[in-house]
């Protein structure tokens, strides 16, 4: 029997598929290795058990094959109806039983992946909408999902750490962070500096920013509001920081 391969020929997308596929095996790992009571602990998200991050990532999966549903057939398949629902939809799977949880993560990853590997080159480009409403080719998808793999398998409280997100997510990362910070007019005098990889992101032209730098992992971590270990605070920017490092502004 031929073996079924993705259908897409363009380099760029087969390696960004391939980055999704490593964080879904990565959280898959990280998963596996909690015992079903494990599940009931807390994740790193304040409110959620790591049941909600395990219901969050099947739905999630989902919600994304979806939008290639879109793609492939021009018929319009939101992610959700409304966020309303997408959080109902969380809160219910975190209740199911551990076994189930478990299936709704296999299974609806291997959807996703079915769904990316039979969709046409062309399709790639047709375009779908988010649920923040942004109008967006179906080749974002692979970001979307590649972003949520990664970062909540460190969510799981399971031993993951930023430092095990490939670098290409954690720059991306930072970049779609900063970038909402800049859109929202939040990143005023803050300054970002990834000390390993001479980038700098934030309100470069303040005469008195405040700086925070350390490794990349370390500013990722930091300004995605998981902790703020290995980043140091320098300036006097929005406040007086000495060496205090402050709360990251919102992202999401």
């Amino acid at each position: 029997m031929v073996a079924r391969h993705d259908l897409t020929t363009d380099p760029e997308l087969l390696a960004a598929l391939l980055q999704a596929r490593r964080g879904t095996a990565f959280f898959a790992r990280k998963l596996n290795e909690l015992s079903d009571a494990d599940l009931d602990g807390d994740s790193l998200l304040p409110g959620w058990t790591r049941r909600h991050i395990t219901a969050h990532i099947g739905y999630n999966a989902r919600a994304i094959a979806r939008l290639v549903e879109w793609a492939a057939t021009g018929v319009e398949t939101p992610m959700y109806p409304s966020t309303e629902v997408r959080d109902h939809e969380i809160d219910f799977g975190a209740t199911l039983s551990p076994i189930a949880l478990r299936h709704l993560f296999d299974h609806s990853a291997v959807h996703l992946n079915v769904e990316w590997r039979d969709l046409p080159g062309d399709a790639w480009h047709h375009t779908v909408r988010t649920i923040q409403g942004r109008e967006v080719p179906a080749t974002e998808t692979v970001w979307m999902r590649s972003r949520e793999v990664w970062m909540h398998a460190v969510d799981l409280a399971n031993g993951a750490a930023f430092g095990d997100i490939p670098e290409p997510v954690l720059e991306r990362l930072l970049k779609d962070i900063t970038g909402a910070w800049k859109t929202r007019g939040t990143d005023k005098d803050l300054v970002l500096k990834v000390t390993d990889r001479n980038l700098t992101f934030g309100d470069t032209t303040s005469e008195s920013p405040a700086i925070v730098s350390g490794p990349l992992a370390a500013v990722v971590e930091w300004a995605a509001g998981r902790g703020s270990g290995g980043v140091t605070a320098a300036g006097p920017g929005r406040a007086a920081l000495n060496s205090t490092v402050p709360a990251a502004p919102k992202w999401i």
